[in-house]
């Protein structure tokens, strides 16, 4: 009888193992959902948790050290090339966003206003940055005052607000991310073209080094280029859904 019980008890602890296991399962099928399957992953990987804010995602310990790692390595790269870190206000006034209409013609319908302070308006809405050229360049215009000055070699890690209105998806498309940007100038476009081409390796080493994707340097088409670019490089991650994501991007102006 004794016996009989603890096979039993056994049983019962085997199923609730079973149970558990299950509910930390996914429902999805890669080839058959790759959105709701993709969900799951991060979501059961304990890398984001979804918050209350559309398009906004907390970043869990296990997504930051991945990012930390990243970051760890492209910044000892880039001071390797001289390249300098600074920190500009995540705040953009409207005459700065005015003047500089041109170049952010696409990033229009994503910018993010704050018109309130407490229950006051303000007298001028303030933007919270896309990106950052509108911010950083009138500054170089006024570190840049000769052939000395140059090159200008800055780096920025920061995080910017695009209001997407369609389809936000954690880590490909959301509202406010964290990212690097680079800033540079110099004398002659060769300088340019040759930093910008050694940076687009770096990005390259991150995807297939660091996160085993592959990647496709390539360059934009005359239409999709922003506003004043030159020339256009970026990579392109092979793609499990039916359009290639376009990951990084380096331009020239």
């Amino acid at each position: 009888m004794a016996g009989k019980d603890a096979k039993s008890a056994a049983a019962k602890g085997k199923k609730k193992e079973v149970k558990k296991e299950t509910g930390l399962g996914l429902s999805y099928k890669k080839d058959e959902n790759f959105g709701e399957w993709y969900s799951e992953v991060v979501v059961n990987g304990e890398m984001i948790e979804y918050y209350d804010i559309s398009g906004c995602y907390i970043l869990r310990p296990w997504a930051m050290s991945i990012w930390e790692i990243m970051q760890t390595f492209f910044d000892a790269e880039i001071k390797k090339m001289k390249i300098k870190n600074c920190y500009f206000p995540l705040f953009v006034s409207s005459g700065v966003l005015q003047k500089e209409k041109d170049h952010i013609e696409g990033f229009a319908p994503e910018v993010a206003w704050v018109t309130k302070s407490g229950e006051s308006e303000l007298e001028m809405p303030i933007a919270i940055r896309p990106t950052s050229e509108t911010v950083m360049y009138p500054y170089f215009s006024k570190w840049i005052r000769g052939h000395r000055d140059l090159p200008l070699r800055l780096n920025q890690w920061c995080n910017v607000v695009r209001w997407e209105f369609s389809n936000p998806t954690p880590f490909i498309r959301s509202r406010e991310f964290l990212w690097q940007e680079g800033h540079t100038a110099f004398a002659t476009k060769e300088e340019a073209d040759t930093e910008v081409l050694d940076i687009l390796e770096l990005y390259r080493r991150i995807y297939e080094e660091f996160l085993a994707v592959p990647v496709i340097k390539g360059k934009k088409s005359e239409h999709e280029k922003f506003a004043g670019d030159f020339i256009q490089l970026l990579l392109r991650l092979l793609s499990q859904t039916p359009d290639v994501v376009c990951k990084e991007q380096l331009h020239i102006v």
